[in-house]
């Protein structure tokens, strides 16, 4: 009787006040989100006050109070411009190769690894794929300067061995989005590929059982298995790279380019950053900034929705 009247006093209480209740019950969990809260509050939220910057004259030295409204005039300005056009139009062509190649190589890593059977290897492969996430690209980009030298560049060398002419790669036009794309690729897929791993690593073993009872292949466990069993972190995975396509990868391309790949690796962060800093143009950087967040948050949002209709699987 007892219990029925818990229950009846339940469903009779306030959401609010049932969320009071739950919170407070949970207090100690909550209180470990206090630091994580502040953190996106203080570098995530209260930025974006800045964004009004797009919309003024700012002067560094009279400040938000002092500078006058400017209305849509450097949108205008940046629509106008052939140099924002073309960094545009590079960040989204270098964007989606990029998206495309960082997306399918750490799904094919991750059913790659799942794969060796010889713990040593596999653990020594894992490792071996992961360090260059953790060079920074000052680094890294020196060290792809110097395999693509034309003098004492490893590729030459293999070129010049088989007859071919040496080429400079990085000063040519026709190869720079490509070195970009697959350099890229190779730091970050073996990062990436870790949530694929510990999602394969989730799944039932006695489904892998039962597909081998009925005969199927190594190649048929993956498709039929192991793809199926991952799809909801490869969509979640997928609408979160979607969100970034507008950021090509300022570290990157501003350690590898030069003014001779210029007009094919110039991007929209490089150009922000050309005009915010050096130029010392805040209210064009902001505009250009807020353009290139609301076009990424557009596209997550439909990515997302596109998602929840074909598959019931999205991040909200």
């Amino acid at each position: 009787m007892e219990l029925v009247t818990a229950r009846i006093t339940d469903a009779k209480e306030k959401p609010l006040h049932k969320q009071i209740r739950r919170i407070w019950k949970y207090k100690l969990l909550y209180v470990l989100l206090v630091p994580a809260f502040l953190w996106v509050l203080i570098f995530d939220y209260l930025p974006l006050y800045g964004v009004s910057i797009a919309f003024m004259d700012y002067n560094a030295i009279q400040g938000f109070s002092g500078s006058h409204w400017a209305g849509v005039k450097y949108f205008q300005m940046l629509f106008e411009s052939e140099m924002f056009l073309n960094a545009f139009k590079n960040t989204l062509l270098i964007s989606l190769y990029k998206m495309i190649s960082g997306f399918l190589c750490p799904i094919l890593l991750a059913l790659a690894l799942n794969e060796v059977r010889v713990a040593w290897f596999k653990k020594s492969l894992q490792t071996a794929v992961y360090l260059p996430r953790f060079v920074s690209w000052v680094v890294y980009g020196g060290i792809i300067t110097l395999l693509l030298s034309p003098e004492t560049g490893v590729i030459n060398k293999i070129v010049a061995f088989f007859g071919g002419d040496p080429v400079y790669l990085l000063v040519e036009p026709a190869y720079f989005r490509t070195i970009l794309v697959v350099t890229d690729a190779m730091k970050e897929m073996g990062w990436a590929a870790i949530i694929y791993i510990a999602a394969i690593a989730g799944l039932n073993p006695e489904v892998y059982e039962a597909a081998m009872m009925d005969g199927a292949t190594r190649f048929q466990r993956i498709v039929h298995v192991t793809l199926p069993g991952i799809t909801g972190t490869i969509i979640v995975i997928f609408i979160l790279r979607v969100g970034y396509i507008m950021s090509a990868g300022l570290d990157q391309v501003i350690n590898l380019y030069n003014p001779m790949v210029f007009e094919v690796g110039d991007i929209l962060d490089t150009y922000i950053y050309r005009v915010g800093i050096e130029q010392f143009n805040l209210s064009l950087a902001a505009a250009a900034d807020v353009i290139k967040g609301v076009i990424g948050l557009v596209l997550m949002v439909a990515a997302n929705q596109i998602a929840k209709r074909f598959n019931d699987s999205g991040i909200f």
